[in-house]
């Protein structure tokens, strides 16, 4: 056997990542080097099925943990039993052994490099010959044997070679070849495979992977002075003048503290144990902070460096992503006065103003000058905006330019704490995917704000706020005094509007619509960690997703 000891400062590789490394190298990648670990339906089944295994009558193992600095592994045994007077590692598995050409089983190619491994690591630690593995397969009912010979023992160091040749790598390997692997696999949510294989093959029509909702409820506590515990499973919530509430940990999928709420330690660590982002957001919505297990590995860090450290790439995902954005502002402007003559006539000068920026985005080559652009546009979206709210909304309501910083209306108002409940949302996407929010391509890094952040919150200004802004007043769902406060050098929103904000923006996050570029249905909260993983694709040699999806 070749010796394929490790240097003194390299970890040992987990045999369990060996059996991800033989099933396709990327999992390998995504699961040992980048370690992102997803526990899907199936995962759990397997867990169930190794928590069953009972140890035999006779005091044989059930389960034996070994590490060999030799072979650079480690890992535990299903289970060692003695036959004929030789130790015997088995492996359970809860699925079917697969059909051999003669019509007999045998083992995938997966479980049997695991199984390898551990008659190797067994052999070693005992000091005497292991001739075979087994691997019980529960689904068929059957038990096949591996022997350990000198073709088995090769094709495990060359497995070793090539994981070490993988992790010294930032590069990730390419989706697999045979999309059936992809359908069972639990990182396919992280690996995107029938994304990039629709863009590679436009005829190709995508079996959905990625989830199509949250995995849990975002909790926000509103209430000034609420504090923030503990209890078991569960996030207690206690405000000062209501009685608690209980929210059972696994039903949360982030928690949102606004203005001077508190949050104790043994919640803080709740959190992060069960993977669940804390967001700390101002009275008036900014954002001031995030907490986040584990959130990206160095990796994912170089690449994105070397990516957005390009001009020509920064220039192209500006260009798509400025393209996007008035494209979409342009779209909602025409849809909102559709069919009503007198309502667009107005419009039409700054309808022209952004089909003229939009056009003059194609040919730029600079990002200042792309910038210019999208600022005029701007401009012209938010003077043309205004003519989309109905008579009946009351003066108090409407605005003359757009303000920030503070805002000075009430609607500046009502855009602004939107935006800043957006950015968290954004955040929250850049951060399950494992990028670095400061770096990014086209916003410059002047203020508190997050440039990545501050990108990506351009596609979904239009979708996910302004058209609820308008909406919500055309609908007269906003009461002037007791919805905001006002003083002479600010507006803002009162308790009664955060809360009622909050629900309006949840309640579009919820909803769902059938993406234009991938074709399939998901909610809004789920697209916006989409689009960050399209981007991510741009630096990884998977480009042409990111920035494509348009308002209809």
């Amino acid at each position: 056997m070749i010796d394929a000891t490790l240097s003194a400062d390299a970890p040992p590789l987990r045999v369990m990542a060996l059996h991800a490394l033989a099933y396709c190298p990327r999992l390998f990648y995504l699961e040992e080097v980048e370690e992102i670990r997803v526990a899907n339906a199936a995962v759990y089944a397997g867990r169930e099925l190794h928590a069953g295994l009972a140890a035999d009558d006779d005091g044989e193992w059930t389960s034996l943990e070994l590490t060999s600095e030799t072979l650079g592994l480690t890992g535990k045994i299903d289970c060692v039993r003695r036959r004929d007077g030789s130790l015997v590692p088995y492996e359970h598995k809860r699925g079917r052994a697969r059909q051999a050409d003669d019509g007999g089983n045998e083992t995938w190619p997966s479980d049997r490099l695991q199984v390898v491994a551990y008659a190797a690591m067994l052999a070693e630690a005992f000091g005497q010959p292991v001739p075979e593995g087994r691997v019980r397969y529960h689904a068929s009912n059957v038990t096949v044997r591996v022997p350990i010979d000198v073709a088995a023992l090769g094709e495990l160091d060359a497995a070793i070679v090539e994981a070490r040749r993988l992790r010294a790598t930032v590069e990730r390997p390419p989706i697999a070849e045979n999309e059936r692997l992809c359908q069972r696999c639990s990182l396919a949510p992280v690996c995107l495979p029938e994304e990039v294989r629709q863009q590679q093959e436009p005829e190709h029509e995508p079996v959905r992977l990625f989830p199509a909702e949250r995995d849990g409820a975002t909790l926000h506590v509103v209430s000034q002075g609420a504090h923030v515990g503990r209890s078991g499973d569960s996030l207690v919530v206690r405000p000062r003048d209501e009685p608690e509430s209980k929210h059972p940990i696994r039903g949360v999928d982030t928690l949102m503290l606004h203005g001077f709420s508190q949050v104790s330690t043994q919640a803080l660590r709740c959190c992060t144990e069960h993977g669940i982002g804390v967001h700390w957001l101002t009275t008036a919505g900014y954002h001031t902070a995030s907490l986040v297990a584990g959130a990206g590995r160095v990796q994912r860090r170089i690449r994105q460096y070397r990516g957005l450290t390009d001009e020509e790439t920064c220039l192209r995902l500006a260009r798509a992503l400025v393209q996007a954005k008035v494209e979409g502002q342009h779209r909602y402007l025409l849809r909102a006065t559709r069919g009503e003559s007198a309502a667009r006539q107005p419009l039409v000068p700054h309808l022209a103003a952004i089909q003229d920026a939009l056009a003059g985005t194609a040919r730029v080559a600079d990002r200042d000058v792309l910038r210019g652009l999208e600022g005029t546009a701007a401009v012209h979206y938010f003077q043309g905006l205004r003519s989309l709210l109905a008579e009946h909304v009351p003066d108090e309501l409407r605005w003359t330019t757009r303000n920030r910083r503070p805002p000075l209306d009430r609607f500046n108002a009502l855009l602004s704490y939107g935006y800043g409940l957006l950015h968290a949302a954004v955040m929250r996407g850049v951060l399950a995917v494992g990028l670095e929010p400061a770096l990014g391509f086209f916003h410059t890094p002047r203020s508190a704000a997050y440039p990545l952040v501050l990108d990506l919150m351009e596609l979904f200004r239009v979708p996910l706020w302004d058209l609820v802004v308008i909406g919500s007043l055309n609908r007269g769902q906003w009461h002037a005094a007791d919805d905001f406060a006002v003083t002479r050098a600010k507006v803002w929103l009162s308790d009664a509007g955060r809360k009622k904000a909050i629900g309006l923006f949840e309640a579009r996050l919820d909803e769902t619509w059938k993406h234009p570029v991938v074709k399939y249905s998901l909610s809004y909260a789920r697209t916006i960690e989409l689009e960050a993983r399209l981007l991510e694709k741009e630096w990884t040699g998977e480009p042409g997703l990111f920035a494509r999806s348009r308002l209809r």
